[in-house]
């Protein structure tokens, strides 16, 4: 069943999201909460009020959340706002630890330890990503009942 799933993360992990995005595993699902930089920048400039606006357009009509977490994801408010309007909501939640991924500079990073209580946590490398997320989100969905 293909889902709509917001990705929630922290743009200086970009680069691991897209690798997540982009994996064709989930490419049946409409995935939404990715905005390019330019895009970021414009919304950005007009304050708190206009990115969350921005978020809640983007969370509207899903039915999951994927928090993507790096190296310093726990530091985002953004990342904070996005998961307690997801839950408000009603969407499964998943985190999945993307922090093997390598970013822009061809590096890896530290995984900040971040989860939401409640809801299980995955990694992208050990847990084999690739192959799982779509059961992840599809197993998330099901117990949000959405």
């Amino acid at each position: 069943m293909a889902r709509k799933v917001f990705f929630s993360f922290k743009y200086a992990d970009a680069q691991r999201a897209m690798v997540v995005r982009n994996s064709n595993v989930i490419k049946s699902d409409d995935k939404v909460g990715f905005i390019d930089k330019a895009e970021f920048e414009e919304v950005k400039r007009k304050g708190d009020a206009a990115i969350k606006a921005w978020i809640d357009g983007q969370l509207s009509g899903t039915s999951v959340t994927v928090v993507l977490v790096g190296a310093r994801t726990n530091q985002s408010k953004w990342v904070a706002y996005e998961i307690a309007e997801s839950i408000k909501k009603g969407n499964g939640i998943l985190t999945v630890d993307i922090s093997q991924i390598k970013g822009f500079d061809g590096a890896a990073s530290t995984w900040c330890g971040m989860t939401v209580p409640g809801y299980p946590n995955y990694q992208w490398f050990n847990g084999n990503g690739h192959e799982n997320i779509g059961k992840w989100i599809d197993d998330a969905a099901k117990k949000a009942g959405r």
